[in-house]
């Protein structure tokens, strides 16, 4: 992995916590350039200094990504230090489970804002340069709710299902241009993610189910070999579930 990821530079929104910053550890600890955003600023800068201790380059940008200009200056942050952008990873993402009769129209509001406009987003942001570049690698980072509903999980799955939609055509209409789109599809994964579930109902099922959770490692490790395969090669989604998930 090290010969291939040395050179790139890779842009990861939800750097702070979970996938997003073991993503960032181990691509920047293979000679990536990681430019990180997230809103949590204190924890963006503790990681990106921890990274440069040991050797690696990273960049930071607060960033929310419901707000376009935000992720348009992380992705313009990569492009200003480092003269490209190799690889976005659409990670941040939140999980506001309920029943649609409680309506809690806030939540399903900040869902499609963050999971799905976010994602958007930053691929607005990221593909007039990859498309000037020939080259570039979108991944986003969707659910295995995008693949099948259950009860209180309706927006959020229509959030991931609407992200893995939004995937595949972006791979078909940018083939001529060399880029590659993948979709990571994760069941429970060890981040704090379930944090995010107001219902306190659902949350407490949600907690239940990730005591089988798979680590964030795991999840950085499977982003990596998707960047990792040759240019001729695109792997366009991967759906990663603990053993023991039904």
């Amino acid at each position: 992995m090290i010969n291939s990821m040395c050179e790139k530079v890779v842009v990861i929104t939800g750097a702070s916590s979970g996938i997003g910053e073991a993503t960032a550890r181990l691509l920047s600890a293979a000679g990536a350039s990681v430019v990180l955003g997230a809103r949590r600023l204190d924890k963006l800068t503790v990681l990106a200094d921890e990274i440069k201790a040991a050797g690696g380059k990273a960049e930071v940008v607060q960033t929310d990504v419901p707000k376009r200009q935000d992720v348009e200056a992380l992705v313009a942050k990569a492009v200003d230090v480092y003269g490209r952008i190799d690889v976005l990873i659409n990670n941040a993402g939140i999980m506001p489970n309920s029943r649609l009769d409680q309506l809690q129209v806030d939540d399903w509001d900040r869902a499609i804002d963050i999971n799905l406009k976010g994602t958007l987003y930053g691929i607005a942001a990221a593909l007039p340069f990859m498309k000037e570049q020939r080259s570039g690698h979108i991944i986003n980072v969707a659910s295995t709710a995008g693949h099948r509903v259950r009860p209180t999980t309706a927006v959020y799955s229509a959030t991931k299902f609407a992200v893995r939609v939004i995937s595949e055509g972006l791979r078909m209409e940018m083939t001529p241009y060399n880029i590659r789109s993948t979709i990571i599809s994760p069941g429970p994964v060890d981040t704090d993610l379930p944090s995010s579930v107001t219902d306190t109902a659902v949350a407490e099922e949600v907690r239940k189910i990730h005591e089988m959770a798979i680590s964030v490692e795991t999840l950085a490790e499977t982003i990596a070999f998707a960047i990792n395969q040759p240019e001729a090669v695109d792997i366009n989604e991967i759906v990663v579930r603990p053993t023991a998930m039904e």
